[in-house]
């Protein structure tokens, strides 16, 4: 194959068709005899271990596997008895890594939720305005926009650096220290 000789880390295994169903990436494509179906591939040497919920983590890192496996759930074009047993599968994974049923179910239907609003989303763009954080009280401004449709970023200034900068004075042979002020950002966080 052409492109094992492009480099020779990269190593291309063609796959063919075998009972009527081909694996690429993390889904198999099925043929059936009037049309083509999808389901959810795993490798025979996946695990169901992700970040125990009771280990020391921040709870972001801890539900990431499953807000993966969820929204793969939902984006792909899954069949009901497909997609029911991959929710099973997701609950199993859930319980081995001791992670309480509620939040899995409250997590789906955020997954959902969101996935029904960025369709309307498209029309509602945000409009982002950036301010200069000068201490806390610019949040006193910032949140007279957190119920409209404008984003606040905050961007951080020090005012008044100085670069020195040497140069070698042409008349006298003598070295030259000038500062000068810069405006330099150092911070923006968007919220």
């Amino acid at each position: 194959m052409y492109i094992n000789n492009i480099h020779n880390n990269i190593k291309l295994n063609p796959r063919h068709e075998e009972h009527n169903s081909i694996d690429f990436l993390d889904s198999t494509t099925l043929c059936m005899q009037t049309k083509l179906e999808i389901d959810i591939y795993r490798k025979p040497t996946t695990t169901d271990t992700t970040i125990n919920f009771f280990s020391n983590h921040p709870i972001e890192h801890k539900m990431a596997a499953l807000r993966f496996h969820i929204s793969r759930m939902h984006s792909l074009l899954l069949d009901m008895e497909k997609r029911q047993k991959e929710w099973e599968i997701i609950q199993s994974i859930a319980k081995t890594n001791n992670f309480p049923q509620g939040i899995l179910q409250k997590l789906n239907q955020q997954i959902q939720h969101n996935a029904r609003c960025t369709q309307t989303k498209e029309k509602d763009k945000k409009v982002w305005t950036t301010f200069t954080y000068h201490g806390p009280k610019i949040r006193k401004i910032t949140n007279l926009f957190k119920n409209t449709n404008t984003g606040t970023t905050f961007e951080t200034t020090i005012l008044h650096q100085l670069i020195k900068t040497k140069t070698l004075d042409q008349t006298t042979g003598h070295e030259k220290v000038e500062y000068t002020k810069s405006y330099a950002t150092i911070v923006r966080i968007h919220m």
